[in-house]
């Protein structure tokens, strides 16, 4: 029976959908892949098929891909031509392997041409890459901005009690990722409908400050938010050691991200670029997600974690 192929389950969002899909499927049609052959051990001792997967060989990818009907393609943590590269290698690898759907998480603002968000750019390019090649069906996922994140900009915060941004006053339905996870795995294991584009938001939309002032009643930490131009918040970054590319030093980083990918998202969210809201999570899993109270109120289980992805 062909199988469902499942990549990146070293990381934080893969190692849920794996331990998600595992309870949805049968382990005997399932695939995961992974650079971290560490990893990959862990999942072979409970029964599933495994297989190493660089997406920087493309011709390996093919090999690992092998006798899957439908691939998972979970996005890489890079911003910009690298990421873009490596999406391309699996996307063709998948369809020289026989791989009949794709799935790809992809974020919300992509399809907007006046949405200037740096990350949108690489998840267009691989939601429109994956359609023109053609000879697949295919479901993008588009997520909302991972309530984690902004978590870990909360804790950072609550040190001063001043929360500075550039996102203003735009709202953004803000989702867990373990939510997103889910859907994925749901997607995965056969909901939606292909050559369809889902929307995965959060269950409100808030603006930063809404999201502070609850955060600051769950945790008694008060912390205030502040609006700051996106000059001003390159240097803030800066001053954290937050590196502007995904190929900077993230050693000293509070955060798996870089700040240009992060300014422009915050000024795609004040430009009101990021303000999708729907109930496609519900349809696709029959649950209700996550509130941002609910996470505060959990969140020693909601930590964004460290940088999985391999050079």
């Amino acid at each position: 029976m062909a199988k469902t192929v499942i990549t990146g389950v070293d990381g934080n969002f893969g190692s849920f959908v794996a331990n998600s899909i595992m309870k949805k499927m049968s382990k005997d049609d399932l695939i995961f892949t992974s650079p971290n052959k560490n990893v990959l051990k862990s999942y072979s001792e409970r029964g599933v098929v495994t297989r190493y997967a660089n997406f920087n060989d493309p011709e390996h990818l093919v090999e690992a891909f092998a006798g899957g009907e439908t691939l998972l393609l979970i996005s890489l943590p890079f911003v910009g031509e690298k990421r873009r590269k490596l999406h391309k290698n699996a996307v063709d690898a998948a369809k020289a392997a026989g791989i009949k759907k794709i799935i790809y998480t992809s974020i919300v603002g992509a399809g907007d041409p006046e949405n200037e968000a740096l990350v949108k750019v690489d998840h267009e390019y691989t939601e429109n890459y994956i359609k023109e090649i053609g000879g697949m069906e295919y479901i993008f996922l588009r997520n909302s901005q991972y309530t984690e994140a902004m978590i870990s900009a909360f804790e950072q915060a609550a040190n001063s009690g001043v929360l500075a941004n550039n996102m203003g006053n735009g709202k953004m339905a803000y989702i867990s990722r373990d939510d997103c996870a889910e859907a994925a795995a749901c997607v995965a294991a056969g909901a939606g409908e292909p050559n369809t584009i889902y929307y995965i938001t959060g269950p409100e939309l808030l603006s930063i400050s809404e999201f502070v002032k609850i955060g600051s009643e769950v945790t008694g930490r008060k912390v205030n938010y502040v609006f700051i131009s996106d000059d001003d918040m390159y240097k803030s970054f800066d001053e954290m050691g937050v590196p502007r590319t995904t190929e900077g030093d993230f050693s000293k980083a509070a955060f798996p991200f870089c700040s240009d990918d992060m300014v422009s998202f915050g000024k795609a969210i004040r430009e009101g670029k990021m303000s999708t809201f729907t109930d496609d999570f519900q349809k696709l899993t029959g649950k209700t997600q996550l509130t941002v109270r609910e996470i505060f109120e959990n969140i020693e289980n909601h930590r964004i974690g460290d940088r999985h992805a391999i050079e």
